[in-house]
């Protein structure tokens, strides 16, 4: 293995035996006059590809326990998702527990909106959170209040989405939070969110808000999105005021979309 540049002492740029590039992390790797033959792979604690060059600078000023701990993290979490993860993910996830550290060592304690949707809407990634959080107090010393479980299970969340954009996954939360407000008024009761039925409902939700945000065609006609009584197992000799009701929810989501899309791109402008 070839190191070509230092990111710091324990840190560098390398390229493999097929010539592609990666960051290796290990005790010295940075150390020696560069470029040089790395020869004692044992040396080598992680490697990482496809890191985008922006995050250099975290390998470099990131405690190594900690970024090796959030390296672990990822690993587990591809194996139990089944998925390829954002190869950034050790990285900004890393640099938000850090953050997080600093802020507890100062008394502060920020509140995560939309906890209990994520916790619902996404158990697989609040469990491998929970077992995170295990691991970065055994690994990094690192002791998080609940609170960060959640923080975690947004950052793998948002890592599985292929664009790895934060910002969109926050606001699909938002949009089905709001929806979940419109269909508890306009009918008068309380979503059991713990029921089949809602998971359902939830997932329809998400796919199409999803499909809405990026632009592609929706397969299904709006109308087929409008059988709330199936879902939530509301008498359906009052369809006409579950289908007003779900109109109206559908109708926020679309204007939701649309508002987010233009602003996305007036930003992109």
């Amino acid at each position: 293995m070839k190191i070509i540049r230092q990111i710091n002492n324990n840190a560098a740029l390398a390229l493999d035996g097929n010539g592609k590039e990666l960051v290796v992390l290990g005790r010295g790797v940075g150390f020696p006059q560069m470029p040089y033959e790395l020869t004692d792979l044992s040396r080598i604690e992680r490697t990482f590809y496809d890191v985008n060059p922006k995050y250099f600078g975290m390998a470099a000023d990131l405690p190594r326990p900690l970024v090796l701990a959030c390296a672990e993290i990822t690993e587990r979490a591809e194996i139990e998702l089944d998925c390829a993860l954002n190869p950034n993910l050790p990285f900004t996830l890393a640099d938000h527990l850090n953050f997080a550290a600093e802020r507890l060592r100062k008394g502060i304690e920020i509140s995560t909106p939309l906890a209990y949707d994520v916790r619902h809407l996404y158990p697989k990634e609040t469990e491998l959170a929970k077992q995170a959080r295990e691991l970065l107090a055994r690994e990094a010393g690192l002791k998080l209040p609940d609170s960060e479980v959640v923080n975690i299970a947004l950052h793998l969340i948002n890592a599985e989405a292929e664009a790895g954009d934060m910002h969109s996954m926050m606001m699909t939360l938002k949009a089905l939070s709001d929806v979940d407000g419109i269909v508890e008024k306009q009918l008068d009761i309380t979503l059991n969110k713990e029921s089949f039925s809602y998971s359902r409902f939830s997932m329809h939700l998400r796919y199409l808000i999803q499909r809405l945000a990026s632009g592609r065609q929706v397969e299904e006609r709006i109308s087929g999105m409008l059988a709330l009584p199936s879902y939530i197992g509301l008498d359906t000799s009052m369809s006409n005021f579950y289908y007003a009701c779900a109109g109206a929810a559908i109708a926020f989501v679309v204007a939701f979309i649309v508002s987010f899309v233009l602003f996305r791109d007036e930003k992109k402008n």
